[in-house]
């Protein structure tokens, strides 16, 4: 590759880079892995391949539940999951405009937090949630993109690992570099919801798009 093919990638990088030495400051002030991640996202957002897109009628599905069609069709839409979860992440658009009917977790709003006893499971008359154990539940996996997250901008953050109900088992950083076991992580989507980027450098590819082979 000759030099003027280089400069644009490296200008980019340079202004990056001061960019996120000016904004250095506001660790001193609220929110500020939030605000240097807001301004950060969107100039490296800028040249880079968009992340693979999720099919809108894929949605994430609580712990526990049956493969897609499988749980579309068994779920009665009683709605025992939405009121026992007690982070209020499972909801239910009766009108099908999210979820298409049935109940699902929109990570962004909230997760599923991996609460003490899985109190969804418990209650679900039809068996469209099965009582599962928390190392078999696999409701998606998490993939991160390492262009726009505060680690490849010389931030020092480490949210998503910190909060991983799974811990290492799930996630971890490796050589500065964070890493998602697909094997150990659940899908709970709790690393999006915290992830203070925006777009987010970790999000959840629901378990009914891999199964689809999208």
């Amino acid at each position: 590759m000759n030099d003027d093919q280089d400069k644009p990638v490296d200008r980019r990088r340079f202004f990056r880079i001061g960019l996120s030495e000016l904004l250095r400051p506001l660790a001193s002030v609220a929110g500020p892995l939030t605000r240097v991640a807001r301004e950060l996202g969107k100039l490296d957002d800028i040249g880079k391949p968009a992340p693979p897109r999720i099919p809108l009628d894929v949605w994430l599905r609580p712990p526990g539940a049956l493969v897609e069609q499988e749980f579309r069709d068994t779920c009665s839409r009683c709605g025992e999951c939405v009121r026992v979860c007690p982070a209020s992440a499972i909801k239910l658009d009766m009108s099908g405009a999210k979820g298409d009917g049935v109940p699902f977790i929109d990570a962004d709003a909230m997760s599923c937090v991996v609460c003490e006893g899985l109190r969804c499971m418990s209650v679900c008359p039809t068996g469209a949630i099965l009582p599962t154990s928390i190392n078999d539940i696999d409701m998606g996996t998490a993939v991160w993109r390492e262009e726009i997250c505060l680690r490849s901008n010389g931030q020092a953050c480490t949210i998503c690992v910190d909060k991983c109900p799974l811990g290492s088992a799930a996630i971890e950083l490796k050589f500065g570099r964070v890493a998602v076991n697909p094997h150990g992580c659940i899908g709970c989507g709790v690393c999006q919801h915290e992830c203070p980027t925006s777009p987010k450098s970790i999000y959840v590819i629901p378990i009914a798009a891999k199964t689809a082979g999208r």
